[in-house]
């Protein structure tokens, strides 16, 4: 059975930092496209960035050049890190795995129960 397990959110300034971790059992992520994916109330689940299997690496308009996504497949984990966060950015973060489209939050599998970001103005 797969788990993705996320991590590292919390409340943070504008203009700070956070690291996202995404911790996978049942699975290796070299096999998959994964990504990053946030939810804000009453807003539909947004893109945030994403690797395909062959390393290459997405990100929504919105958090280019702030957010960086990377992998470790010896470890089975994905981390997002966030620099000069926004109030926007505000949302439950959430990871997948076994994707087809990265940025197409329906080609994916496996789902995480998602870490909450706050940024406070």
């Amino acid at each position: 059975q797969v788990q993705l397990a996320e991590s590292g959110g919390g409340l943070v300034q504008a203009g700070g930092s956070l690291r996202l971790s995404c911790a996978a059992s049942g699975r290796t992520f070299r096999s998959d496209a994964t990504g990053w994916f946030r939810q804000a109330p009453g807003k539909e689940r947004e893109f945030v960035s994403g690797i395909y299997r062959n390393g290459g690496t997405y990100y929504a308009d919105s958090v280019k050049g702030r957010f960086t996504i990377s992998r470790d497949n010896g470890k089975n984990t994905m981390y997002l890190k966030m620099n000069s966060l926004k109030p926007e950015d505000t949302a439950v973060y959430l990871c997948a795995a076994g994707g087809r489209i990265v940025a197409d939050f329906r080609t994916y599998d496996y789902w995480g129960q998602g870490t909450q970001v706050t940024v406070s103005s």
